[in-house]
């Protein structure tokens, strides 16, 4: 029973460490999903998101992939979040001054993580 209990702790502050280690910022979503600013009229999936210029590293972040989830709403619609996370490749700019968010993800992206409704959510988000 004490061995049983020892391992749920370890999992538990190692899930810590792991929340701790992502980095926070917000999440809007997009429609039009060509043309891309790495890709051009390639279809990448759906799974898709655009980067903001904190991201996007002079087009050296296209390609990578980044885990999202959900983390709380940024404005007064009920039960922003789903839950869960979605992992999605970056095809895509989402410049300033325009850009609203860390990451612009595809419409789909988006649905899986958060309420469409809410617009713009928290996220919390590592490069994998």
């Amino acid at each position: 029973m004490a061995k049983a209990a020892a391992v749920l702790l370890i999992a538990a502050l190692l899930g810590l460490v792991s929340a701790s280690l992502a980095d926070q910022g917000t999440a809007t979503y997009y429609t039009v999903y060509t043309p891309s600013a790495c890709y051009g009229y390639q279809d990448e999936g759906t799974m898709i998101a655009a980067a903001s210029d904190g991201l996007w590293d002079n087009g050296a972040a296209c390609g990578r992939m980044y885990q999202v989830s959900c983390a709380g709403g940024t404005n007064a619609t009920p039960n922003p979040c789903k839950g869960g996370s979605v992992t999605v490749k970056i095809v895509d700019r989402c410049p300033s001054p325009g850009c609203q968010a860390t990451l612009d993800l595809s419409q789909e992206a988006f649905n899986t993580i958060g309420n469409l409704d809410a617009g713009k959510i928290l996220i919390n988000y590592n490069q994998v």
